[in-house]
């Protein structure tokens, strides 16, 4: 439960699958940074209702700043 706000498995199953994606769009950084930026981004979505595309911002969130750490 997130303040009221409860993040189901699906959501979750999507954000490691984010996770996934971004390594491999991502080789050059460490592992743990992209996983760290995509839990990062994620963190700002808590404890907002409506969940439906919670993972598709983290995904675009954490692209830019894994892009911003590349450059």
């Amino acid at each position: 439960m997130v303040v009221g706000v409860e993040i189901r498995s699906s959501e979750w199953t999507a954000i490691k699958q984010v996770v996934d994606r971004l390594k491999e769009s991502f080789p050059a950084i460490a592992p743990d940074t992209v996983t760290l930026a995509v839990h990062h981004s994620h963190a700002r979505y808590d404890g907002r209702r409506i969940r439906d595309f919670v993972p598709l911002l983290v995904e675009r969130d954490a692209r830019a700043e894994l892009n911003r750490l590349q450059a």
